[in-house]
């Protein structure tokens, strides 16, 4: 008899709201200390400067808005899972926004306040348990609000390798629910019980087909902090620079996860 389908993770909602407005404004104090130097700085994400990564950030909320003026749909037929998957296809044309917003809001601040405002203002409007038309099939507006954590998280990390001792903190709710849902998003993608992937204190979850272990320490094991895992889970370090760096521990000849990383790029 095949094992029992694992149970969706669930997050508080109210954390998870609380977190993406405290990382929004870690993200907004920072931007108020750029200069137009820092701006045009360039990133690690291909031909973006820093004010087009800005004008990003601000999409992340800006999103919402968005979607709470599309038809609700009839029923939830989403994951969180099986988010990051499906919005791969959707980077080529972001990143042209992103570009065009940069270029329409010439002051960054102005700009991020507006989007806050607007984001805060739906969040009153509409109730958690609202549908929303997402990449990823229709979600919760409770459960979109995770991926927004993924967004804002990976991207301050991106905010903070471009511009050099800006250091922007990362708000550890938020922290957490990007490395769950990375994680689970893992677990998605190579079901199984084989390896063992442990990312503490947040996640632990198990992936890859073969042998399941059923007590004891598991025969293949993964061990990273959550930014390392974050980073390998969106491309911004490679597999074989992780162990090189020896940013993570893989023990066992089921360990190896370079095929399938990374999740969201």
């Amino acid at each position: 008899m095949p094992p029992a389908a694992k149970r969706p993770r669930r997050y508080d909602p109210a954390k998870t709201r609380t977190a993406v407005h405290a990382q929004f404004g870690h993200v907004r104090d920072a931007v108020r200390t750029l200069g137009p130097e820092q701006l045009a700085l360039p990133t690690r994400l291909g031909d973006w400067t820093v004010r087009d990564l800005v004008a990003h950030l601000g999409m992340v909320l800006r999103a919402l808005s968005r979607l709470v003026e599309l038809p609700e749909p009839a029923k939830a037929d989403g994951s969180l899972a099986a988010w990051p998957a499906a919005i791969a296809a959707e980077a080529p044309d972001i990143a042209g926004f992103a570009r065009r917003l940069a270029e329409e809001h010439p002051d960054p601040d102005a700009y991020l306040a507006a989007a806050e405002e607007r984001f805060t203002a739906d969040l009153a409007a509409h109730p958690g348990t609202r549908l929303l038309a997402t990449s990823g099939g229709a979600l919760t507006l409770d459960d979109y609000l995770v991926t927004r954590t993924v967004e804002l998280v990976v991207h301050t990390d991106d905010l903070n390798a471009a511009v050099p001792g800006l250091d922007v903190p990362l708000d550890r709710q938020a922290l957490a629910a990007c490395t769950r849902l990375l994680a689970d998003a893992l677990a998605a993608k190579a079901p199984g019980g084989a390896t063992e992937v442990r990312i503490p204190p947040y996640a632990v979850v198990q992936c890859v087909a073969g042998p399941r272990h059923t007590r004891g320490t598991p025969p293949n094991v993964v061990e990273t902090d959550p930014l390392t895992w974050i980073r390998l889970a969106t491309g911004r370090l490679t597999w074989q620079e992780a162990l090189a760096q020896a940013k993570v521990s893989a023990s066992g000849e089921r360990a190896d996860l370079s095929a399938l990383l990374p999740l969201l790029a």
